[in-house]
């Protein structure tokens, strides 16, 4: 496998921690987000991926007929999932398996699309944002969507979706793949994780975990 990267893309992130926690070896292809107006844009970049966004997965299934790609970071887990279950990061039970695909989307869906770095750097180019009110403007939205989680960790509403020592039950699952990169992200723009302690808990127990040490943008051979 070959997963197109960015130490610091946390969408990528998220992928880095499903394939360490499913042992899974593959090749990491850094695309550089920032150099030469960014390599995601690149001709050659979106051959790969038409939509100039990461991370992409090559693979071949074994079939024959070569590689194919996968894109969008949730697609990617679970097809990581149902072709490697052997450490499943979706629950047994249709309503555990729902309120984990909630809290992913709740990170991919609600928060990231509005602190991307394409956002940033549009508000900047078009609207003439500054660099202080972009940061207020990650931050606002940072702030509001793990206010939002911990809300919805704080009351799961069931029993069999309740937290445990990870986001959805004693396991760590697509949930945790995506909240332990939105705190990294909350903490480079000096967020006080401590304002959400059931996520500051999770947080602390993955980071003990080899799989997610290893995905941490630090730990990137293209980290800076």
């Amino acid at each position: 496998m070959k997963l197109y990267t960015y130490f610091r893309s946390s969408a990528a992130y998220r992928v880095r921690i499903a394939l360490n926690l499913k042992g899974l070896s593959y090749e990491a292809v850094p695309v550089h987000l920032l150099r030469d107006g960014g390599v995601q844009r690149s001709a050659a970049y979106r051959a790969v991926n038409p939509s100039a966004l990461l991370p992409s997965l090559e693979i071949d299934d074994g079939s024959g007929a070569g590689t194919a790609t996968i894109t969008q970071s949730l697609a990617i887990i679970e097809y990581l999932d149902e072709t490697h279950p052997g450490v499943p990061l979706l629950p047994q039970g249709a309503l555990a398996r729902a309120r984990t695909r909630e809290l992913a989307l709740l990170v991919a869906c609600d928060i990231h699309p509005l602190c991307n770095l394409r956002v940033l750097q549009h508000l900047a180019a078009t609207f003439q944002v500054d660099e202080s009110a972009r940061n207020d403007w990650y931050r606002h939205w940072v702030r509001e969507g793990l206010d939002a989680f911990e809300r919805h960790l704080a009351h799961p509403g069931h029993a069999d979706v309740a937290p445990g020592q990870f986001c959805v039950g004693d396991a760590p699952s697509m949930a945790d793949c995506c909240l332990v990169p939105q705190v990294f992200n909350a903490r480079r723009f000096a967020l006080d994780v401590a304002a959400w302690p059931l996520i500051e808990a999770i947080d602390a127990r993955c980071a003990q975990l080899p799989a997610f040490q290893a995905a941490q943008p630090g730990a990137q051979p293209d980290a800076e």
